[in-house]
This record gives structure tokens, sequence and C-alpha cells, in this order.
């Protein structure tokens, strides 16, 4: 994921161009949602870990509630095609067109009924836990801004709006 094209042109701040949005004080891209396998960034928010209070568990509650539908989709997709849990031998140009094929062939056998095995997804996730994203010196100081913007949401969270 560092290496990728996504990631450069999120970090830039170029993927969500001109979409910013005010959460309490704080001005924030629009963010995605990650696990805690990735880096915390201003543009990736993740779940807290360790020792949590209520408002940190409430925090991820709602992130992970934002997160199930797609997550549920990614596990049986990568449970499916289990040549996108590890790393590819392809060129960076192909890796995109084989995910996207992996894509459109699994929506295929979803929309058709196709059996899927419940283990396959278990296997998968088992498996992706062993591939966590690195850690480096530029997104530990991203890491900064991305605490602000996270403590923001979980604030943001606590409120009467949050709860809807």
């Amino acid at each position: 994921f560092r290496n990728s094209g996504l990631f450069r042109r999120l970090q830039e701040g170029i993927y969500f161009l001109y979409r910013k949005i005010t959460v309490g004080d704080v001005e924030m891209p629009v963010v995605i949602l990650g696990d805690p396998a990735y880096p915390l960034m201003p543009w990736l928010m993740k779940p807290y870990t360790g020792a949590l209070d209520t408002e940190k568990e409430l925090f991820n509650y709602r992130l992970s509630k934002c997160r199930m539908v797609v997550e549920c989709a990614f596990g049986r997709l990568k449970g499916r095609w289990r040549s996108l849990l590890t790393r590819s031998n392809l060129s960076q140009t192909n890796i995109p067109i084989v995910i996207a094929a992996c894509c459109v062939l699994h929506n295929l056998c979803e929309s058709k009924g196709e059996t899927f095995m419940v283990r396959w997804e278990v296997e998968a996730n088992r498996l992706a836990a062993d591939y966590a994203q690195p850690d480096t010196r530029a997104i530990r100081r991203s890491q900064r801004d991305a605490l602000h913007i996270r403590e923001a949401l979980k604030a943001s969270f606590q409120s009467e709006q949050g709860n809807q």
C-alpha cells in the first residue's frame, strides 16, 4: 500500500481534491477507513489500540460499524481470491488490472449465487494478519496530524449528532 499510487495521491492531498469537511473546529480531508494493520494518517482513520476508555471504545465501535459492510465484502473477496493476500510478482501496472478482474469475477460469483465457503474467509483473515503494513518515518510524521483528526472525530462521535 505504501508504494502505491493511491497512497501517494492521498498523501499529497490530490485524491479527494477540494473535498474537506469540518468536525468540531478541525478541518480535515475526506478519510478512508482502515484496520489496525494500517498506519494512522490524516486521510486514513484506524481504531485505537491498547487500553481504551469509554470514549475510545465508542469511537472504535462507530468506526467499526462504518467499515463492517466493506470489511465483509473484502473478506469474501480475499477468501475467494487468495492471491490478493500475498505479495505479487506482477508489475505495478498489472496489479490494478488483476485486482479489478478479481472484483468483477467475485461480483459475478456473488450475483449468481456461487458457493462461498465460510472457511475461505476465516483462512484469508488469518493469513492477512501476517501482512501488516510497514511503518516509516514519513508515516510517523503524518500520524501527528492524524491523531488530531481522530480526536476530533472521537469528540464528534460523543455528540448527539454522532448518535445518528
